[in-house]
């Protein structure tokens, strides 16, 4: 081999040498440049902060609102519809008049019999003097004396029809019906109108047994219905059975329901929630923060703008909020939106959605 052969040789070796080892340092600049932009790379999130409040536990349940009260009127004397003073949806209260049947003949009745009346009752003034002179007998004065009492009572009779010529209303309320028309002609105990009364309303709920330690008379509710969205209304339960029904194991729940508005009517589908307890200056954090997987409990908590996960304990939830009981300290910021792009110590960006 020549020496001008040799010397190609070891030329070709260094050139092949100086281009592999260029070839390594230029990836392990790369990838370290890569790595260090990994570990710089920040995630958006949304926080909240740890604060103190009141919040309750609720017992919910559906029911259809009923009235507290209803009267069916019915006419108490045969006749023709003169007035008609009502109509649905009129308030009314106790005794006012609804309608006026014509009273012409039961008038003229009435008149008829307080003239006998007035007459049997001359009648038996005279016999009473006769008597005291001994001119009649005591049988005598004691007959003008019962046809005068059963006269009297016809009388009386006829004014009792007289007066129910009125048609008035037993209860105060709302006219939910009117079931008769000017000119109708009505026999006794016919139904008129139907009074309903509206305040309150009530919400009859069948509970489960297991629940009835936690219900008691008295205890607040809200009441919600599909009929008139995003109103709330108050009540309070009014009354609590303490029988168990065997059949179904429920418990009957009666609430009561404030509405000054008049806007629920008997009738309204609604959904109940009952407020068994109270926690004053409980630790609140927002329901999005919580983080649930295989049944463990855990938030992000932010510090020096890293996120360290925390596993919590929770306690009552309503709301948009929820109870922390272990795992969270006042004023800690946790994560609310964009948990699901985070690993622990991981480095964060705050910001508003």
């Amino acid at each position: 081999m020549s020496i001008k052969y040799f010397t190609q040789l070891i030329i070709l070796g260094l050139l092949g040498l100086f281009s592999v080892t260029f070839s390594s340092c230029s990836s392990e600049t790369q990838s370290k440049n890569m790595t260090d932009e990994d570990s710089t790379a920040t995630v958006p999130v949304e926080i909240a902060v740890a604060n103190s409040g009141e919040i309750s536990a609720y017992y919910s349940s559906t029911a259809t609102l009923e009235a507290d009260e209803e009267a069916m009127v019915v006419a108490k004397v045969r006749g023709i519809v003169e007035k008609l003073n009502v109509e649905e949806g009129d308030i009314v209260n106790a005794g006012d008049i609804l309608a006026e049947l014509d009273e012409e003949q039961l008038a003229l009745e009435t008149q008829r019999a307080k003239a006998t009346m007035d007459r049997l009752k001359n009648e038996l003034n005279r016999k009473e003097e006769l008597f005291q002179k001994e001119l009649i007998s005591a049988q005598e004065f004691e007959n003008a004396n019962y046809e005068y009492q059963a006269q009297k009572s016809d009388y009386e009779l006829t004014l009792l029809q007289l007066k129910y010529s009125k048609i008035q209303a037993p209860i105060s309320g709302v006219i939910s019906e009117r079931l008769i028309k000017a000119g109708n002609m009505i026999n006794v105990d016919q139904e008129v109108f139907r009074i309903t009364d509206f305040d309150p309303l009530l919400a009859i709920l069948h509970i489960p047994e297991h629940e009835m330690d936690k219900l008691s008379k008295g205890q607040q509710a809200l009441i919600q219905v599909d009929a008139i969205q995003g109103a709330s209304f108050e009540g309070k339960v009014l009354r609590v059975s303490p029988v168990v029904n065997s059949e179904t194991g429920t418990f009957k729940v009666t609430v009561s329901v404030n509405d000054q508005s008049r806007q629920l009517k008997p009738g309204m589908f609604g959904r109940v929630r009952i407020v068994y307890d109270t926690h004053q200056d409980a630790l609140l954090i927002p329901k999005n923060a919580v983080i649930s997987e295989d049944g463990i409990k855990s938030v992000f908590v932010i510090n020096n703008k890293l996120a360290y996960r925390r596993n919590i304990n929770t306690g009552y939830s309503n709301g948009d909020n929820i109870e922390v009981l272990e795992g969270l300290n006042p004023a800690d910021t946790v994560v609310t939106i964009g948990q699901s792009s985070l690993q622990d110590s991981a480095l964060v960006e705050i910001v508003s959605f």
